[in-house]
């Protein structure tokens, strides 16, 4: 009689546990692939204020109830440069450039989302 280690897993057995880690592993890497941004949305109040292009070099002054919010895009990517809340949350988002990514001022109402070419299958909203 063999030893009973040996009958444990056989040839097969290791063949079916690559396959499944291989397909676990590819799964994976198509549900967390992010889609390139290629607009940026600014908004004032809730309201759709511009949507621009993130091809284009430009920035933006946004008016809101406390002054003036100034929004970067260049190379790609976009940025809250400069508002005058308090604390600079928004400000400290630094550079996004992902399709969904967002930056908020809530202080000033103003806020800046990413989206790309194809709409979010999800968000933060939908967990």
């Amino acid at each position: 009689m063999r030893g009973f280690e040996s009958q444990l897993l056989r040839p097969g057995d290791w063949l079916i546990t690559g396959l499944a880690a291989s397909a676990v592993i590819a799964l994976a890497m198509l549900a967390w692939r992010s889609d390139g941004a290629t607009h940026v949305r600014i908004y004032q109040s809730g309201k759709l204020f511009a949507e621009l292009d993130l091809a284009a070099h430009r920035t933006l002054d946004v008016p809101g109830p406390l002054g003036l919010t100034t929004v970067e895009v260049a190379q790609g990517r976009a940025r809250i440069a400069a508002d005058p809340s308090p604390r600079q949350y928004c400000v400290r988002a630094g550079w996004l450039s992902q399709s969904g990514q967002v930056a908020i001022c809530l202080p000033n109402r103003t806020s800046i989302e990413l989206t790309g070419s194809k709409p979010r299958a999800y968000d933060s909203l939908s967990y």
